[in-house]
């Protein structure tokens, strides 16, 4: 099983619309085979990054997501926001389960 999580620093003035942008997304990944989880993760400190985090029964069934026709049509919304809405790129990090309770 992997986490893959995906952390975009958004400026404060945009966070309702950044909310607002996941709030009404395309949902597809849901359906996807190997998908267990997802969650966005709003920062406590406005200074800190948003996390988008999924969760894989494993690398393999990942990558066939963000290789889909239904990931790009999900993220075809992504550029609704105007660039100065983010604090530079985000940063993507996947890790391994060793551990799960």
């Amino acid at each position: 099983m992997i986490v893959v999580s995906n952390r975009i620093s958004v400026k404060p003035e945009y966070a309702e619309a950044f909310e607002e942008r996941f709030a009404n997304r395309a949902a597809m990944v849901e359906q996807r085979e190997g998908f267990i989880s997802f969650r966005l993760l709003r920062p406590s400190d406005p200074e800190h990054p948003y996390v988008v985090m999924t969760t894989w029964e494993s690398h393999e069934a990942f990558t066939a997501w963000t290789e889909s026709e239904e990931f790009r049509h999900g993220h075809a919304q992504s550029g609704t926001l105007p660039e100065e809405a983010y604090r530079g790129m985000p940063v993507l990090e996947i890790h391994s389960v060793i551990q799960d309770a």
